[in-house]
């Protein structure tokens, strides 16, 4: 069986606290690993954000996994892009180290090439919609709208609660098929908290799945 160094992030201590998104990201590489036949020897998890030029200095879990990896001579295996960084020079500079990314959503065959090219397409999406945003919001300012509730703040935290929902993609595909009361009752026996911390019930089911992109 091969190899492979499993890598887990979260961007703040409420999520690390909660489990919310580190358990979603586990349960992705065990499914990941069981169906590649990858054999995850060790395990790194860190809380802290992915953003910024010096991210690495501010991971030592993630040097720490890419120690592992070259000493194992393994690929290291994350959930999504984005839980090595949403930086597409992070990225490059990973890279730059020789040490194989596997990225579960994408498939084991993903080579570095498509890895940046993702990261690319991934941040020019981003800066896109933060653009949009902002052109919005001034447009509306100029013709004397009242935002009310559509803000900045409001906007960012509309966004970190899609961004929360997408974590728990992998959890909620496993739980496709039944109702909203049967996977709250799973979620809340898994002890996964939702995107605010607290318990699950059918109705916060329904609007997490809402935000989920199809």
């Amino acid at each position: 069986m091969k190899t492979a160094i499993a890598y887990t992030r979260v961007s703040t201590a409420q999520q690390g606290k909660s489990g919310l998104g580190l358990e979603a990201q586990q349960s992705a590489l065990a499914r990941f690993a069981e169906a590649e036949g990858y054999h995850l020897i060790e395990k790194f998890e860190e809380i802290e954000t992915g953003n910024g030029a010096d991210a690495l200095d501010r991971r030592p879990q993630l040097a720490a996994a890419l120690k592992a990896a070259r000493q194992h001579k393994a690929p290291i295996i994350v959930a999504k892009l984005d839980r090595l960084s949403r930086d597409v020079h992070f990225i490059s500079g990973l890279m730059s180290h020789r040490t194989p990314f596997i990225v579960a959503e994408l498939g084991a065959d993903a080579d570095p090439f498509m890895l940046h090219l993702y990261a690319a397409l991934a941040e020019k999406e981003r800066s896109m919609i933060s653009r949009r945003t902002k052109d919005a919001l001034a447009a509306k300012k100029a013709q004397g709208v009242k935002l009310g509730g559509l803000n900045a703040k409001g906007i960012e935290n509309r966004d970190a609660a899609a961004a929360r929902a997408v974590e728990l993609r992998p959890i909620f595909e496993e739980l496709a098929g039944l109702s909203a009361r049967k996977i709250a009752a799973a979620l809340n026996e898994r002890k996964i908290a939702t995107p605010n911390g607290g318990p699950w019930h059918a109705v916060t089911v329904i609007r997490v799945q809402k935000r989920l992109p199809q």
